[in-house]
């Protein structure tokens, strides 16, 4: 186990090799290459983090383990989508909520690929439930939402982004002052980054640094949801 010092060129050298060979037979060959330049500094990223995210809130998770924790698996489902290649070819490391079970609950996020960098704050596509319960706040205390979108971040580094609905929710009236934001899907907040800012060794102070601007976002998304913050 080692402490982090820097992410690495080499690994971006892998994920731009691996866009190109997206088979199991490449990856097998290359595997101990993605052992050295991408999971193992990764892990070590992620141990890093958890001072970071201490000093936002005790309640995110900083998990190094290898399956099932922050850094995210590699290995695509395929069962689904169009696109049969096995392997993701992004490093995707999520921070999340200690009452959050997937990707779905308040957290923090971290996107690395050769196409785009970015960071993530919030909650993507949330659950019916919390979902219900964003949509009903907003709705009924639209200033508390106003205070969020006002906060310095969002006048800075950080957007509002992803999905919405192409109408209002179910039963909700179209002229609604709020209907804007109540067609929301996601309520994530991204800011991106490049490839100097990634390869840093101060790194995690860097994105402690930002994700802390989006505390006034995270801490409302936690207690409307019924998540302690």
């Amino acid at each position: 186990m080692t402490d982090f010092s820097h992410f690495s060129p080499a690994m971006f050298d892998f994920l731009a090799e691996l866009s190109l060979n997206n088979n199991r037979d490449w990856f097998n060959a290359n595997k101990q290459r993605y052992e050295d330049t991408v999971r193992e500094p990764a892990r070590a990223f992620v141990r890093a983090m958890g001072a970071q995210l201490d000093s936002i809130s005790e309640h995110f998770v900083a998990d190094d383990r290898k399956m099932g924790g922050s850094l995210m698996r590699i290995y695509r489902d395929t069962r689904f989508g169009k696109d049969k290649t096995p392997y993701k070819t992004n490093v995707g490391i999520q921070f999340r909520h200690a009452a959050g079970k997937d990707v779905h609950a308040p957290g923090f996020y971290l996107h690395i690929s050769i196409d785009e960098m970015f960071l993530g704050a919030g909650m993507w596509r949330p659950a019916k439930e919390p979902l219900k319960q964003i949509r009903d706040r907003i709705a009924d205390e639209s200033d508390s939402w106003k205070a969020v979108l006002a906060c310095d971040g969002f006048k800075g580094d950080w957007a509002l982004g992803g999905d919405s609905l192409s109408r209002g929710p179910k039963g909700v009236d179209r002229a609604h002052p709020m209907i804007e934001e109540l067609k929301r899907k996601d309520f994530i907040a991204t800011t991106n980054i490049d490839a100097d800012f990634v390869l840093q060794p101060d790194l995690p102070g860097r994105l402690g640094a930002m994700y802390a601007q989006t505390t006034p976002l995270v801490k409302w998304l936690c207690q409307t949801t019924g998540n302690a913050f």
